[in-house]
This record gives structure tokens, C-alpha cells and sequence, in this order.
């Protein structure tokens, strides 16, 4: 009987790993930016997940389309899974909202271009800086804070 339920529970397991690694992660770039590569490169290796990059000249346009706020606009956009991640967000804060999946929540950012953050590593130099959950309401909290 031990071995009926093991079968089943393997197959779940599988199914469960499938889903969770087909998401498409898209980061959107302009085509002048240096960093946004080393962003993607550091989201490829953390996450183990192949990123698709769109290359594109209107970056406003990608922001606008996806509800990014403004005033927390960086340097490059993804969509994952459905959500926002807007700037040098850590890859471990993108797994982290795909396991949690914050109520209301749209996306993340880490607004600007934080020195230290990932992508923008400068040696030992690093700047403080919080990953910012943002709802479509207009609320946000913070998801996370570096130091």
C-alpha cells in the first residue's frame, strides 16, 4: 500500500516543480544600458531560469503598459508570472512573491539604481535600499530592505 501512495506523490511533486520553473521571465531593456544585462545575468543564476531579453527604445511605453508607478521607475522591467519587477530587484525577492503570491500585490521595485544592488555591484561600495510591493490601488509596502 506504501508503494500506491508513493507513485502519486512523486507524480504531484513533478507536476508541482514543472509548474513552478515554466514561468517566462521577459526583461525589457533599452538598448544603451550595461547594467541591465549583469541584472539578468545575476536573475539566470540565482533562479536557475532562463531569461528572454526585449530589447527596446521605449521603455516609457513598457512601464506605462505594465503599471509600473513612476516615481519608482529604474532602468529595466520583467514580467513574470504575471507580475512586475521593475529595476535591480534580488533574484531571491522574485522567488520569494512567486511562493508567497502577496495579495493584490503587482509587482516589485527597487526604484533608481541602487550602487551594491544586484547588476550595480561597485567593489565593497554599497547603497541602502528596500524592494517596494506595489498593489494596482497605488498602495505599496516594503518587501524587503538591504543595508
Amino acid at each position: 500500500m506504501k508503494r500506491r501512495l508513493f507513485a502519486p506523490a512523486l507524480l504531484f511533486l513533478a507536476a508541482c516543480t514543472s509548474a513552478a520553473q515554466a514561468a517566462t521571465y521577459e526583461m525589457f531593456r533599452d538598448p544603451n544600458c550595461g547594467c541591465c544585462g549583469l541584472w539578468a545575468d545575476h536573475v539566470r543564476t540565482e533562479n536557475e531560469v532562463p531569461v528572454e531579453v526585449t530589447v527596446t527604445q521605449d521603455m516609457t511605453r513598457v512601464k506605462q503598459q505594465h503599471g509600473v508607478p513612476q516615481d519608482l521607475w529604474s532602468c529595466h522591467t520583467m514580467i513574470v508570472d504575471g507580475y512586475v519587477i521593475e529595476g535591480h530587484v534580488p533574484a531571491e525577492q522574485i522567488e520569494r512573491l512567486l511562493k508567497e503570491k502577496p495579495r493584490g500585490v503587482v509587482g516589485l521595485a527597487v526604484p533608481g539604481m541602487p550602487i551594491g544592488s544586484p547588476g550595480m555591484e561597485m567593489g565593497n561600495r554599497k547603497q541602502p535600499y528596500q524592494v517596494i510591493a506595489f498593489r494596482e490601488d497605488g498602495s505599496r509596502f516594503v518587501f524587503a530592505s538591504y543595508s
